[in-house]
């Protein structure tokens, strides 16, 4: 491999990993806050691209137009699946909420195809730019250049809202000791439904923009998910720096893997690299260890 064509690697790498970077801000969001697993949110995202394909092909909605509507429309999705699936099991076993993810997943998927068929469908040519960008002999395509403005775009305003708002105070609160959030006057219910608004609409955007990069189906959202879910554990699950670093990371180690000859394994790559990390620094890279009460 020619130092042009590891460079044009790089690029392809950040551009699939923003996408698994936006998708794993949601898993770590929620998880920081109430310590779920969130199974489901790989099939907001797939909901997202179907909504943004909607907006675009039936109602003719110019792409960021259709975007907004995508993220408004999985936000309520998020809290709805919050309220009526989550909400009453937050106090029950792990495993009882783990579970129910993995249902609510399925009902997810099925439900769409029911409404839309099996079929897979694409965006319309051009909706999310086509054009093609050469500096030094790499050939970079606008869609890359947008994945990536819009994820770090998106990074900086979760940060703002987490570290400089109210709310976002009373998620650090919650985060720390529901319990003592609820003492000091922080509606927990409140904080934790807007934790599930921002992630789905963080999914939403990564939905949008992975359909018209690709092709949608119902079943799409299985894989980014997973993949999203690895690269918030390989970061460092609960921290925000660390789901982009896992996302990023984890699309160039993908990348590499398949210019090298090996695309069949890129998936394998993937789960190895999760092994990996729980059995060497089950934090992840910017995680930090906690000690739980017994």
């Amino acid at each position: 491999m020619s130092f042009e064509e590891f460079l044009q690697q790089l690029i392809n790498g950040v551009s699939i990993g923003s996408i698994y970077a936006l998708a794993a801000l949601g898993y770590t969001m929620v998880y920081g806050i109430i310590k779920l697993i969130n199974f489901a949110h790989g099939d907001i995202l797939m909901v997202g691209a179907y909504v943004g394909y909607a907006c675009i092909v039936v109602l003719h909605m110019p792409f960021l137009l259709a975007m907004v509507v995508a993220v408004a429309v999985c936000g309520l999705l998020g809290v709805a699946i919050e309220k009526v699936a989550y909400r009453p099991l937050r106090h029950a076993p792990r495993i009882t909420v783990l579970i129910t993810a993995i249902g609510v997943s399925f009902l997810l998927e099925y439900v769409m195809m029911a409404l839309v068929g099996a079929e897979s469908k694409a965006y319309p040519d051009g909706s999310f730019g086509n054009g093609q960008l050469s500096v030094a002999g790499l050939s970079i395509n606008t869609q890359q250049l947008y994945v990536v403005a819009v994820t770090i775009i998106m990074m900086i305003a979760l940060q703002y809202i987490i570290k400089r708002t109210k709310i976002g105070k009373a998620m650090r609160a919650v985060s720390s000791d529901a319990d003592a959030a609820q003492l000091m006057g922080i509606s927990v219910d409140k904080t934790i439904s807007f934790t599930f608004l921002l992630g789905s609409a963080l999914a939403a955007v990564a939905g949008v923009m992975m359909g018209a990069m690709y092709t949608i189906n119902p079943l799409m959202g299985m894989q980014p998910g997973l993949k999203a879910f690895i690269a918030a554990v390989f970061g460092g699950i609960g921290s925000i720096p660390g789901a982009m670093l896992g996302g990023i990371l984890l699309g160039l180690i993908e990348t590499l893997v398949t210019a090298v000859g090996f695309s069949a394994y890129k998936d394998l790559a993937a789960f190895v690299i999760l092994i990996l990390v729980l059995l060497i620094r089950p934090c992840g890279i910017l995680g930090k260890n906690v000690r739980e009460k017994v």
